[in-house]
């Protein structure tokens, strides 16, 4: 499956989560989500819907927590390189 390209997903899985974990990574590229915000809109209870979950596990998002500000979810390098690899990048603003 072209999309789940570089996730670290076995085919099942893949097929199922692959696309929304780009969806994550796009919708973190417009900019850093506070980790309430995040949570609010991409945690699920489903045990076989673990985007979040798999999207910190392979490293494609990170949690920053800079000074006193809450933390904040980012795509990391490598989340960037997924979405380029899927031919998901978003437009440069």
């Amino acid at each position: 499956m072209p999309t789940a390209v570089g996730l670290g997903l076995d085919d099942v899985t893949a097929t199922i989560t692959a696309p929304l974990i780009l969806d994550f990574l796009e919708w973190l590229t417009q900019e850093p989500r506070p980790y309430a915000e995040v949570m609010e809109f991409w945690r699920t209870s489903c045990p076989r819907l673990t985007v979040w979950e798999d999207a910190v596990d392979r490293g494609l998002v990170v949690r920053r927590r800079t000074d006193e500000r809450p933390a904040v979810v980012e795509v990391t390098p490598l989340g960037h390189r997924a979405l380029d690899r899927a031919g998901r990048r978003p437009p440069a603003t």
